[in-house]
């Protein structure tokens, strides 16, 4: 099974990439934790990761598909591999399909209004850094952490008005690859309002 996820912020694919890589046995694979792991080991390609943005400079396409073709290239994605965070743009969804043959391409789809809702209910310890939100998961204690007793606050990027430029940036760059995928037959749309495990199944169905 060879998946790429794709979903604006706030739609939960990381929570379903935990279930879908058990559910599947297969191996869940985000950009970031590949420059991470590259720049912790030293690797060739993790120094020139790290040199590029110690610059304040972006990774460049070439660099990206680089890392990601040698992770797949190991031997824990022989059985399968599920894609989160890559490919960002259709020249590198071009340069996967290079060196990776996908089964489909899962799109998670939520109302901006949903979107907003949920991420502007997330509240953080300014202490210790626990996290917190307002509907699912609240403080017992209404602005106080429940593990330290420091204030809880809202982060900038969860303030409604930035989630709101997050998700028009997120349209504007994506729309291309939603298109490039659904003309070649591989996007699936999944609606990612339900419960995690209610989005499981309904990824089962249309992978079966």
């Amino acid at each position: 099974m060879k998946l790429v996820f794709l979903g604006p912020p706030g739609a939960g694919k990381g929570t379903l990439a935990a279930l879908a890589k058990d559910a599947f046995g297969i191996v869940h694979i985000s950009t970031g934790d590949i420059f991470r792991f590259n720049i912790k080991n030293g690797t060739p390609l993790g120094l020139k990761v790290k040199a590029i943005l110690d610059s304040g400079g972006l990774v460049p396409d070439e660099t990206t598909i680089e890392i990601v073709k040698d992770r797949l290239a190991q031997p824990d994605c022989a059985p399968g591999f599920l894609l989160d965070g890559f490919p960002r743009t259709v020249n590198q969804a071009e340069a996967l399909a290079g060196f990776a043959q996908l089964e489909a391409v899962i799109n998670f789809k939520l109302a901006d209004a949903q979107i907003i809702a949920r991420l502007s209910g997330r509240r953080v310890c300014k202490v210790c850094g626990t996290g917190f939100h307002l509907t699912s998961l609240p403080p017992k204690k209404a602005g106080v952490c429940d593990k330290c007793g420091g204030e809880l606050i809202q982060r900038k990027d969860d303030e409604p008005a930035s989630i709101a430029e997050r998700l028009k940036v997120y349209a504007e760059n994506t729309q291309p690859l939603i298109d490039w995928y659904k003309a070649k037959g591989l996007l699936k749309n999944i609606d990612a309002a339900p419960s995690p495990e209610v989005i499981l199944k309904d990824l089962k169905k249309v992978l079966k």
